[in-house]
C-alpha cells in the first residue's frame, strides 16, 4: 500500500510538472506545415513546420514537436505541398520608380513585352495613346518605358523622327530599359529647350545628326536633366501612387524588403506618408543620392525603421549603362553599335574628385555608401576612393557596397575583398543582355565573366543578386534562374565557371542581402526570433530541373505573418492581379501633368 502511495505521489508530481510546463508554453498564432520549408539556415536547412507568434518565428523543427505550440486559437497554415522560404530581400532596386512600369506604355522586349523593332514600338505607343486618350488629351504627354536598342531588329535607338511618326502634337518621352538613356520627339525637345546650340551637360551626351541637330537620344545626365525635373514635380500624391504600385509589384515577386536605390528626401517622406496610411505592405530601405541630399541623409540615416521605411545610407553613381555603351571601361568597347570614335571606352558621370569627396564624407560620418560602378574604369575609381578613405578614417564598419560591377577584372574582385566591400551583382544581364555583351560590349572572351559570381564563391565571399527594377521586372525566379544557369536569350551559356548552385543563389536573395543592409538578425532566414517574412513558391527550387527555375511562381508573400500577396488563378507572373494595382485616371492625370510641368519648366 505504501508502494502504491509513492506511485500515486510520483504521478501527481509528473502531472503537476506537465501542467506547469503547459502554462509556460507559448502557443503560436500560426503553424506553417504541409510542404518543404527551406530555412536558409545552415544549422537547420530544412524543417517540417514553423510556428509564429506576434509576427516573429517562435519555433522551427519537426511537426510533432511544434504541435505542442498549438493552442485553441492557433491557425494551421497548410502549404499544400508547396515550398516556403524566407521572404526575398532586395539587394538593389528602385521601388518607387517601379510604379513607372504600371503607368507608361510597355516597350519591353519579349518575354516581358512585345516590342521587337521600331514599327512595333511605334504601334505600342499608338495603342497606349489611344487607350489612354482622355488622359493624354488632358496632360499633353505620351510616355513609354523599357525599349532596348539591343533587342530591336534595327539594332539602334529610335530617333525623334521615329517618335514624330507617332505624334507631333504631343511631346513623347521614351525611357531606355537601363534607365540611363531616353529619346524625345521634336515636341519634347522643343519643350525641354534642347536644340543645336545646347551644349552637352557634364556627364551626359545629347546625340546629334550630321547637321548638328539633336536626334532625340539623350544619354546619362543629358537625359536625367530632361526627365528628373518631370519626376521631381510629382508631389506627394504622384509619388504616393508610384510607391503603392511599386511596393505591390515587389510583393508579387516574393519581396518582403525592397530598396529605393537612388532616392531623395522628398521621396522618403512620401514613402513614410504612404506607410502611415497603411498602404505600404513591405519594408523599404532608401538610399538618397549623396551628391544631392547630404543634409537629409545625415539627419535621417538609421538602422531603425519609421513604420516600414528607413534611410540606409548614401547612393553614389559613377558611370552608366554597359549595354548602352555609357559605362566607363578600362579598354575600348569590343564592337559598339552606333557612331562612336575609335577606341571609345565610355565615360564617367562624375569626376574622381567628386567620388573621393563623397566617399570620404560617408566614411567620416560612419554612413553606408552603395555605389553604382559598371565598367572596369568605374571600379578603378571606386577602389581608389575606398582605399584612400579607409587609410584616412579607418573602417567605421559601414559595409560599403558595389552595385552592378558588370565588367570586372579578377584583380578588382581581390581589391574589393581586401576592402571589405559587399558586391551586389546583376546576373540577370546574362539572360537579358548576355548575347549583346558577347557580340558588342566586351566580346566573347570577357563576356564569360560578366557578373562574376563564381569568382566570389571561390573566395568565400557573400554577394547579392539583384534586378535593378524598373530596368527589369523584379522577377525573383528570373534572378534565380540567371544566377544558376547563366543562359542567354539565344540559349548560349556565358561563363559556366561563374554559375553557382541553387542554395548559394537563394542565399544571394535572402540572408546575404539582409547582411548587406545590417538586417541579418531580423531577416533573410527562418530562425527563432526573426520576422515571419515568408514567400511560398509553386515548387521546390532545389528539387526541380535548374533549366526550369524561371517557371516557378510566387504563390503567396507573407509579411510578419500577414498575407500581402496571393496569386490569382490564370494571372501571369508580373501582372498586377489586384484591382487597386491599376492607376486611376485621376492619378494618371496628376502624374503625367506633373511630368509635363517639369519638362516645360526647363524652357
Amino acid at each position: 500500500m505504501l508502494m502504491n502511495l509513492h506511485r500515486t505521489t510520483a504521478w501527481i508530481a509528473v502531472i503537476a510538472m506537465w501542467a506547469s510546463m503547459s502554462e509556460a508554453q507559448e502557443f503560436a498564432d500560426t503553424i506553417y506545415t504541409g510542404g518543404p520549408i527551406l530555412t536558409v539556415d545552415d544549422a537547420q536547412p530544412r524543417a517540417e513546420a514553423v510556428a509564429v507568434k506576434d509576427g516573429r518565428v517562435l519555433a522551427v523543427g519537426d511537426l510533432s514537436d511544434l504541435l505542442a505550440r498549438q493552442g485553441d486559437a492557433t491557425k494551421v497554415f497548410d502549404l499544400d505541398g508547396r515550398t516556403m522560404l524566407p521572404g526575398f530581400v532586395d539587394s538593389h532596386g528602385h521601388v518607387v520608380m517601379g510604379g513607372l512600369q504600371a503607368l507608361s506604355a510597355n516597350l519591353l522586349a519579349p518575354p516581358d513585352g512585345d516590342v521587337t523593332d521600331i514599327p512595333s514600338l511605334q504601334q505600342t505607343l499608338r495603342e497606349w495613346t489611344e487607350k489612354n486618350a482622355d488622359t493624354v488629351e488632358k496632360v499633353k504627354l505620351i510616355i513609354g518605358f523599357g525599349y532596348d536598342n539591343a533587342q530591336l531588329a534595327e539594332l539602334r535607338h529610335p530617333t525623334r523622327e521615329d517618335l514624330d511618326a507617332v505624334s507631333t502634337e504631343y511631346p513623347i518621352m521614351i525611357v531606355h530599359q537601363s534607365g540611363h538613356l531616353g529619346v524625345g520627339n521634336s515636341k519634347a525637345l522643343e519643350i525641354a529647350g534642347i536644340d543645336a546650340s545646347t551644349e552637352n551637360p557634364p556627364g551626359g551626351v545629347i546625340r546629334r545628326g550630321p547637321d548638328g541637330e539633336p536626334n532625340g537620344v539623350l544619354e546619362e545626365y543629358a537625359f536625367f536633366t530632361a526627365v528628373v525635373p518631370m519626376l521631381s514635380e510629382l508631389g506627394p500624391e504622384g509619388v504616393t501612387v508610384f510607391a503603392k504600385a511599386g511596393a505591390k509589384l515587389w510583393a508579387s515577386f516574393g519581396y518582403t524588403t525592397a530598396q529605393d536605390g537612388r532616392s531623395s528626401g522628398g521621396v522618403v517622406e512620401a514613402l513614410k506618408a504612404v506607410d502611415a496610411e497603411g498602404e505600404l505592405p513591405i519594408d523599404v530601405i532608401a538610399f538618397p543620392d549623396v551628391l544631392e541630399a547630404k543634409d537629409y541623409i545625415k539627419a535621417n540615416a538609421s538602422d531603425d525603421y519609421t513604420g516600414n521605411v528607413r534611410v540606409g545610407g548614401c547612393k553614389l553613381t559613377i558611370d552608366g549603362s554597359p549595354q548602352g555603351f555609357t559605362a566607363l571601361r578600362d579598354r575600348p568597347y569590343f564592337d559598339p553599335v552606333g557612331d562612336y570614335p575609335p577606341g571609345y571606352a565610355g565615360y564617367s558621370a562624375v569626376t574622381m574628385e567628386q567620388v573621393q569627396d563623397a566617399v570620404n564624407w560617408c566614411y567620416e560620418n560612419g554612413l553606408q555608401v552603395i555605389t553604382h560602378a559598371n565598367g572596369e574604369g568605374a571600379s578603378d575609381m571606386l577602389i581608389a576612393a575606398l582605399g584612400a578613405a579607409q587609410e584616412k578614417y579607418g573602417d567605421p564598419g559601414n559595409r560599403p557596397v558595389l552595385i552592378h560591377g558588370q565588367f570586372l577584372r579578377e584583380d578588382q574582385v581581390d581589391s574589393y575583398q581586401r576592402l571589405g566591400v559587399f558586391m551586389s551583382l546583376f546576373p540577370m544581364h546574362t539572360f537579358y543582355w548576355g548575347d549583346w555583351h558577347r557580340d558588342h560590349t566586351v566580346g566573347p572572351v570577357n563576356a564569360e565573366n560578366i557578373s562574376p559570381t563564381g569568382w566570389l564563391v571561390q573566395r568565400g565571399m557573400m554577394f547579392g543578386s539583384h534586378h535593378d527594377a524598373p530596368v527589369a521586372f523584379p522577377d525573383s525566379m528570373r534572378i534565380l534562374d540567371a544566377t544558376v544557369t547563366r543562359r542567354t536569350r539565344s540559349g548560349d551559356i556565358l561563363g559556366p565557371h561563374q554559375r553557382v548552385d541553387v542554395m548559394t543563389a537563394l542565399k544571394a536573395m535572402t540572408i546575404w542581402p539582409a547582411w548587406q543592409q545590417f538586417e541579418e538578425d531580423d531577416k533573410g532566414s527562418i530562425e527563432v526570433g526573426k520576422l515571419a517574412d515568408f514567400v511560398i513558391l509553386s515548387g521546390d527550387p532545389t528539387a526541380v530541373d535548374p533549366e526550369t527555375l524561371d517557371q516557378l511562381r510566387v504563390v503567396k508573400t507573407i509579411k510578419e505573418n500577414k498575407v500581402i500577396y496571393e496569386a490569382e488563378a490564370g494571372v501571369q507572373k508580373g501582372e498586377l492581379s489586384h484591382p487597386d494595382f491599376a492607376f486611376s485616371p485621376i492619378a494618371a492625370d496628376h502624374i503625367l501633368h506633373a511630368m509635363y510641368e517639369g519638362l516645360t519648366a526647363r524652357n
